[in-house]
């Protein structure tokens, strides 16, 4: 049996549409969260450190992703606590694989976002989707020339989060790709 493809997940813009002004019209939920990597850049004793940030996510997320032909994974800055904080809030698995990184936020040297290399090496040349919102064009090329499997690099605005548009391009590509694999 052929493995199925990564789906490759980012909280902050997918999950979390932290610039949306309407999120709650939409059905998502506010949350405020401590995040180990957000309280990196913030002074402890600060009032905003201990409010925490608010997170919005939408309780049907977890269900949609899980009835895709994806085997799931946190590729976020979040890391481990992807699993600990948002999972219970969308439905998914306490114990999905998560991406470790060598470092956050690190500056590549040819521009690509600091995801982009860490991403292919973690997917070991395994067929993958990946929703973020910050990939560029420039990801999506030097993915190409440089994976040796289909790869979809997904875009998410921040404002939006994941939509329903989202979700069919993502059922679409992987019967592709499992179509192909036969």
């Amino acid at each position: 049996m052929t493995e199925r493809p990564l789906l490759l997940l980012d909280v902050d813009g997918p999950l979390n549409p932290f610039r949306s002004l309407f999120a709650g019209l939409r059905g998502y939920t506010s949350h405020r969260m401590r995040p180990d990597v957000w309280l990196s850049y913030r002074d402890p004793e600060s009032r905003k450190a201990r409010r925490g940030v608010r997170v919005r996510l939408h309780p049907s997320h977890g269900a949609q992703l899980q009835a895709l032909p994806f085997e799931l994974a946190w590729a976020t800055a979040w890391t481990h606590q992807a699993n600990t904080l948002i999972s219970p809030h969308i439905g998914l698995p306490a114990d999905l694989p998560v991406v470790e990184w060598p470092e956050l936020f690190a500056e590549d040297p040819d521009g690509l976002s600091w995801k982009t290399r860490p991403l292919l090496d973690w997917a070991a040349g395994r067929p993958f989707a990946w929703v973020d919102d910050m990939i560029t064009p420039q990801d999506r090329a030097w993915v190409l020339a440089h994976h040796p499997a289909p790869s979809l690099l997904l875009r998410i605005h921040p404002r939006h989060g994941l939509r329903d548009r989202d979700f069919a391009a993502l059922s679409a590509w992987a019967g592709e790709v499992s179509a192909a694999g036969r």
